[in-house]
């Protein structure tokens, strides 16, 4: 087994002692996570527009409180922590959007990966990122899945198929219908 192999086993056992109640669990787990986790927010946050209020340690801790408070969740293994976390991720980096809005009446821009192939002629409002992926969930919940994964948890084909339940080619095409679909979805808006 590689130190990869091994820490991931690690995390994974960790994870469930911690979601059986293992209070000292959660000490052993933080810093084994901690860089992911940093990893996760500050690629989440590189694509907030310049004067955003979170800082990556900011979000990194808002999604540790969260997490804590989400204790009838029963993590799987590393990768489905990590997707849990970044869809955490998602939802403070939204809702600090939509305080914003509402507070300043202005439109909170993001840049999209090019992963996306969404057009770049006019900055994307994250709002409309989320209220997009909204009715995905909708239509589709796991291709909506996959893209919250890869776009604000930026987890790869593999990563994203471990977490899913699904094969790496089912990932693939639901990743290209997806991204189609969230192209045409956000050049209407």
């Amino acid at each position: 087994m590689s130190g990869e192999d091994s820490e991931s086993g690690e995390v994974t056992s960790l994870l469930r002692m911690w979601s059986e109640g293992n209070k000292h669990a959660l000490d052993e787990l933080v810093p084994l996570v901690q860089g992911e986790l940093k990893r996760i927010a500050s690629r989440a946050m590189s694509r907030e527009s310049p004067g955003h209020i979170l800082q990556t340690t900011a979000l990194v801790n808002e999604a540790y409180l969260r997490l804590l408070g989400q204790r009838s969740v029963s993590f799987q293994n590393r990768a489905h922590f990590f997707g849990v976390a970044a869809q955490a991720m998602r939802r403070i980096l939204v809702d600090e959007a939509r305080a914003r809005k509402a507070a300043k009446r202005a439109a909170l821009t993001v840049a999209l990966d090019d992963n996306l192939d969404v057009a770049h002629e006019r900055p994307l409002d994250l709002i409309d990122l989320d209220d997009a992926l909204r009715e995905l969930e909708e239509l589709h919940p796991r291709q909506a899945h996959i893209i919250a994964l890869k776009y604000f948890g930026g987890l790869e084909i593999e990563e994203m198929a471990e977490v899913l339940g699904v094969s790496s080619s089912t990932i693939k095409l639901d990743w290209q219908m997806s991204r189609a679909w969230l192209k045409v979805q956000l050049q209407r808006r």
